[in-house]
């Protein structure tokens, strides 16, 4: 359902190796978080028309790509059930080891409901550290109460 703007996704990425952008950059460029620029670019948000014209204007896009940018998406970018790639795979366990334990702990201090995926920010960073450097993952997510009726 996702497969034009997966395809563009993947051009808009040979694009940014070719002129050796960097998603920081990028997202510079277009007034936007860096997580939010990448997530848009790869097909799993869209745009509003302004930053897609700054996109296609950065990224040599025609008008109809630049459409595409604005398009509301079909989310979830994983082709399989259980992820393979080592770094994707890595979440999805601690979503597998943690998942039950952020929700208990989310239910004891807000109560019965979810953290939102749509009032959202996230955000990544290099931590330096003597043993290596560490990634640092900053989720913040509006809480949403169950309704009772």
């Amino acid at each position: 359902m996702n497969d034009a703007k997966t395809a563009l996704g993947q051009k808009i990425l040979r694009i940014k190796r070719e002129k050796g952008l960097r998603w920081a950059e990028i997202a510079a460029r277009l007034g936007h978080a860096p997580v939010f620029v990448c997530a848009a670019c790869l097909g799993q948000m869209s745009m509003t028309a302004e930053t897609a014209e700054k996109a296609a204007a950065l990224f040599d896009l025609s008008a109809e790509e630049a459409a595409l940018l604005t398009e509301i998406p079909y989310r979830g970018s994983l082709p399989t059930t259980v992820p393979t790639d080592p770094l994707i795979y890595r979440f999805y366990e601690l979503i597998q080891v943690y998942g039950t334990t952020w929700k208990e702990l989310i239910g004891e201090e807000f109560g019965d409901g979810i953290m939102s995926a749509i009032d959202f920010d996230m955000t990544l960073e290099r931590q330096p550290d003597q043993k290596g450097d560490r990634v640092k993952l900053t989720l913040s997510g509006k809480f949403l109460p169950y309704k009772r009726y």
